[in-house]
């Protein structure tokens, strides 16, 4: 396991090396994935919604792994959301077991390989438990450079953006900010997410086409790619095809 451990983050390391033209100028630095369809997968073979979210979580590891492999910067996933509290408590509360389990069982492991952790999200309604194992796992990683995994978790974009904007109007009534310069960079700066690049590319798997409050400001320009797949059976020759059709994609930003 060791030497797999090292192998992984040795190419990780050597395809993270800056890009100085051709095919590495085409791959995404950050990509998000909305990973949805747990729920039917389980329902399509009898079994609880549970049962689907627990192979879900093995679809995370695969896709982690896989994203290292491929030399992907920045990898985030919605792992929860701020309207997931209208579910059944049965649910919610299965989802935020395996969060639990995902990071006792993985965060030795994606220390090793190098991967920083991240968590994006509203803390206030979260169990403490989690809330502690979220620090922990950000604190252990935070010096590690060789990928970022983003956990979306209890977040939504609307009031992501809200709150920063209400951070602005507060430094702004102190004075510290002048009105007449607050602009889309102003924005940016205040969101948790200033910290690393603007998504590249949003998956979503299951077939549905929406962004359902995810990255709403930070994927203003990125590229859309939907998966018929269900979340559980995502994994590397998904991701080697969304690189592929990504890297054929002309990226104008709105001019010609």
């Amino acid at each position: 396991m060791a030497g797999a451990l090292a192998d992984w983050a040795a190419k990780a390391a050597h395809q993270l090396s800056p890009r100085t033209g051709g095919e590495a100028d085409a791959r995404p630095r950050h990509i998000a994935i909305i990973m949805d369809g747990n729920g039917r997968w389980a329902t399509a073979r009898g079994m609880p919604r549970a049962f689907g979210h627990s192979a879900g979580v093995q679809a995370l590891r695969n896709t982690v792994e896989a994203a290292g492999d491929l030399g992907i910067e920045v990898l985030t996933v919605y792992a929860f959301s701020t309207e997931n509290w209208r579910r059944p408590p049965d649910e919610i509360e299965a989802l935020f077991g395996l969060l639990r389990g995902f990071i006792r069982s993985d965060l030795t492991r994606l220390d090793r390989a190098g991967v920083r952790i991240r968590v994006l999200g509203e803390r206030e309604g979260v169990p403490a438990d989690i809330l502690t194992l979220m620090d922990q796992a950000e604190k252990q990683t935070e010096g590690n450079t060789i990928m970022t995994l983003v956990i979306a978790f209890n977040y939504g974009g609307q009031a992501e953006i809200a709150r920063a904007t209400q951070e602005i109007a507060r430094q702004a009534a102190a004075g510290l900010i002048d009105p007449e310069t607050i602009g889309p960079d102003t924005i940016a700066q205040f969101l948790p997410s200033r910290d690393w690049p603007n998504p590249d590319l949003v998956i979503r798997t299951s077939g549905e086409q929406r962004l359902s409050n995810f990255l709403i400001w930070q994927s203003a320009y990125a590229e859309f790619l939907v998966f018929d797949t269900l979340w559980p059976d995502f994994g590397r020759p998904q991701l080697e095809e969304a690189l592929q059709v990504f890297a054929k994609r002309n990226r104008r930003y709105g001019g010609v």
